[in-house]
């Protein structure tokens, strides 16, 4: 079978973001002990349930470096002792540049991280601030030039799009900042209020861009990224050409892959399933069952996502007949009005398209 993705979740910050709805919150170093203690006894769990390898290894949050490199080798270590991990496996953590500032990446490149991911949002103080953020710009450059010193140079920043107060030229000074860091990817997300936020009950006092608007940042972003050099291959992620996120992409390409940590998702054997949004049932072993996965419509729900497309060869191989001709001609009137492309064996979206992406795919499956 093909190769595994493991996912461990950190649910620890040092703030919350107000416009953050994961899983995270605040913690003492005695409860990040006890957290590492319970991710251990769960990877050893995991490693009894395949024998498969793994070719991709993501610890997310929260921030994963609040714990410290200390405790984020020692839980890298156990996954190697418990799982086969390939010798070209891409192991990932985020950090923010908060404690960025202090973290031991000697440490976390001898233990076998080959990749981070810093969550900046923006490099406009004033935007960082609005968005609640702890940390400055120089705390970025620091973070990137630390870990760079210690071998780590696939390193991807996050950027938000849609921030308060936010403008074309205040955007292009961020994408600036990325290209001259040298980073290899950046992550590019529209901000979205999401329910039960700090952001959702102050929503009417912000000064957030309105749908047109975010749409004009979007394609700005998308242009400029690419003149320099960052390509885009999903509809958030871009990329020096080699430095794609490996773990991400095979999230859209239907691969497998175990979550572990409250929160977290999973889609292994063909079922999906995840652990609830409690510290106390991830302590308990207990999953919540979500259906299979892998199905046609998932299939093209995510393959969409990428900026390949759907490839159509390629659903007829693993499916066992040709993409319906009735989702074709729908398709088509698309293509018509500039939201997708067809090449005869990929469907895909143009970037202005991508902007509609969801109410589309929605019409087509």
């Amino acid at each position: 079978m093909s190769g595994l993705g493991l996912y461990v979740h950190i649910p620890f910050c040092a703030s919350k973001c107000p416009y953050c709805d994961f899983f995270s919150g605040r913690g003492t170093e005695q409860d990040f002990d006890r957290y590492v203690t319970v991710l251990k006894e769960r990877i050893c769990y995991w490693s009894g349930q395949t024998n498969r390898q793994l070719t991709t290894v993501y610890f997310g949050g929260g921030t994963p470096s609040v714990i410290g490199a200390g405790r984020l080798s020692s839980l890298l270590e156990t996954i190697y002792e418990h799982f086969r991990v390939s010798d070209k496996a891409e192991i990932t953590y985020e950090v923010n540049p908060d404690s960025g500032k202090t973290l031991d990446f000697d440490v976390m490149k001898q233990a076998g991280f080959n990749r981070i991911s810093v969550g900046m949002q923006s490099a406009v103080e004033q935007e960082q601030k609005a968005l609640g953020r702890i940390h400055s710009t120089k705390d970025v450059t620091d973070t990137i030039e630390r870990a760079k010193t210690a071998g780590i140079a696939n390193i991807s920043l996050d950027l938000m799009l849609g921030i308060p107060c936010q403008t074309k030229e205040s955007l292009k000074q961020s994408i600036d900042f990325c290209a001259l860091c040298g980073v290899k990817h950046i992550s590019s997300y529209l901000l979205k209020i999401e329910q039960g936020t700090r952001f959702d009950e102050i929503r009417d006092t912000l000064s957030v861009a309105d749908e047109d608007e975010q749409a004009e940042l979007y394609l700005f972003a998308v242009e400029y990224m690419e003149q320099l050099g960052f390509l885009q291959y999903e509809i958030s992620n871009f990329a020096v050409p080699g430095f794609e996120s490996r773990h991400n992409s095979a999230y859209w390409q239907c691969g497998e892959y175990i979550g572990i940590g409250p929160s977290a998702h999973s889609f292994f054997e063909g079922r999906r399933f995840y652990y609830g949004r409690s510290m106390e049932d991830f302590e308990k072993n207990i999953m919540i069952p979500d259906g299979t996965g892998g199905d046609e419509e998932e299939y093209i729900l995510l393959s969409l996502r990428l900026k390949s497309g759907l490839c159509l060869s390629e659903f007829e191989q693993r499916f066992g007949h040709a993409f319906p001709q009735e989702k074709l001609l729908k398709a088509n009137s698309f293509v018509r009005q500039g939201w997708m492309e067809y090449d005869k064996d990929h469907l895909y979206f143009t970037p202005k398209g991508f902007l509609l992406s969801n109410a589309i795919i929605s019409e087509l499956i």
